[in-house]
């Protein structure tokens, strides 16, 4: 992806004025206008942004660790550089050179490698580039990879799958196949989410979409009320089996339905040699929300 353009940012999220952005491309009429038109998917060949290095805070840490249920260490949680990272990846949405509008995307899945354990205060430098989109069943599929260095050393990665409903270019090359997930036991540990988690999360995230936040905003976009972020229901996972994992990990998620806010899921987990699967379920309907494996490396 080093061919492709690349763009250095700062800051930490979309805030307001990047959510008024992000819903501009969606209102026709004024999704044509100078400025706010998205090119067009056959010309577009990928973008890379980058951000100037970055010392991890370690206020910031404890405000994140205190949403996902995380302890309080030394060493950041597993995912946490995924928060490093999320203003690229709206910067790349955001981009005029991006195709697609960034209100309506999916997230469909998402996938970290630690490589090492990284400690608060460390300088981190953090990429994220994604490519033409391939071709899903039900539309296009993107792939934003992150990158996070440490003296040029690849510390952390990971790759977050998009879906844009609709039609893929003719051209798309199929998507890859994911990772083939194991069965576990619906979930037996209940946590209930308060109805401002979505609220709390996107405080230290900076991802503000509205489907998060409040029942008004959510019910504009389709949702009954508001939803939990993906990346939290990723983290607070996690930070259940952390303690059993190695420093060299790889944990994969699918996000299958939407955690309406406030509600009540549980959560479970089969061990085996060299692995962790897991699955959150609705604590009432069983209905599965998200399936994850951490596999050793």
């Amino acid at each position: 992806m080093t061919d492709y353009p690349t763009k250095e940012i700062s800051g930490s999220g979309a805030g307001v004025a990047g959510l008024l952005k992000a819903a501009l491309p969606s209102i026709p009429g004024v999704n044509a206008l100078p400025g706010v038109a998205k090119a067009s998917v056959s010309s577009y060949a990928g973008l890379t942004y980058t951000r100037p290095p970055v010392t991890i805070n370690a206020a910031h840490v404890k405000a994140y660790s205190d949403v996902c249920g995380f302890p309080v260490k030394d060493e950041v949680p597993l995912p946490y550089p995924h928060m490093l990272a999320f203003a690229l990846h709206m910067g790349i949405m955001l981009d005029p050179r991006f195709p697609y509008p960034a209100i309506g995307t999916v997230h469909l899945a998402n996938s970290i490698t630690r490589h090492r354990a990284i400690r608060v205060g460390e300088t981190l430098e953090v990429s994220a580039s994604v490519a033409p989109p391939y071709a899903h069943a039900k539309g296009a599929l993107l792939e934003f990879v992150t990158t996070v260095t440490a003296d040029g050393d690849t510390v952390w990665e990971s790759t977050s799958s998009y879906l844009r409903r609709g039609k893929a270019p003719q051209d798309a090359a199929p998507a890859p196949e994911g990772p083939a997930f194991n069965d576990v036991a619906p979930g037996t540990i209940p946590w209930k989410l308060p109805a401002d988690l979505g609220r709390r999360y996107a405080a230290v995230s900076g991802d503000h979409n509205p489907i998060h936040l409040y029942p008004l905003t959510a019910k504009a976009l389709g949702f009954p009320r508001q939803i939990a972020h993906g990346m939290w229901s990723k983290a607070r996972c996690i930070a259940a089996i952390e303690n059993r994992l190695p420093d060299a990990v790889r944990v994969d998620v699918q996000f299958r339905n939407p955690i309406l806010l406030p509600g009540t899921v549980a959560f479970s987990k089969a061990e085996s040699d060299g692995r962790i699967d897991f699955t959150l379920t609705g604590a009432k309907s069983g209905k599965t929300h998200l399936l994850g494996q951490s596999v050793w490396l």
